[in-house]
């Protein structure tokens, strides 16, 4: 051996696991990737709620896919404004907090639901937080 190159026959003694605990987690570790790629077919009911002088609109209960993100709410809330991209949209869940973009509806549907609904207030000025 070389001076100065690492000794190879020390780092299998040093290893925590037996090669059948490897494949044992691998297959734990695919199924849960398996899992978390499947797209939650069920919906959400979202309650849109006008705040300050922005326009109330005309229905505001609708069913969104739970696995969209929060994104998709804003953009589907600015078509049924028929607001442009440059227009200000404020939205925040429950009159509370303004959620990420990336937040799943999911999410935030288990975590701040009100009566089966997820509201989502909306206004052309920041409001709160």
């Amino acid at each position: 051996m070389a001076s100065g190159s690492p000794d190879d026959s020390g780092r299998q003694a040093a290893l925590p696991w037996t090669p059948g605990d490897v494949s044992e987690s691998a297959t734990e570790a695919l199924q849960a990737l398996d899992t978390y790629k499947k797209k939650d077919p069920s919906k959400v009911v979202v309650r849109f709620k006008a705040v300050g002088n922005a326009p109330i609109m005309r229905q505001n209960f609708y069913k969104i896919t739970a696995s969209n993100r929060f994104q998709a709410v804003i953009q589907f809330l600015r078509k049924e404004l028929a607001w442009k991209a440059g227009d200000p949209l404020f939205t925040y869940i429950n009159l509370a907090f303004s959620p990420a973009p990336d937040d799943t509806v999911s999410n935030l549907y288990k975590s701040f639901a009100t009566e089966g609904h997820l509201i989502v207030n909306y206004s052309t000025t920041a409001a709160w937080g």
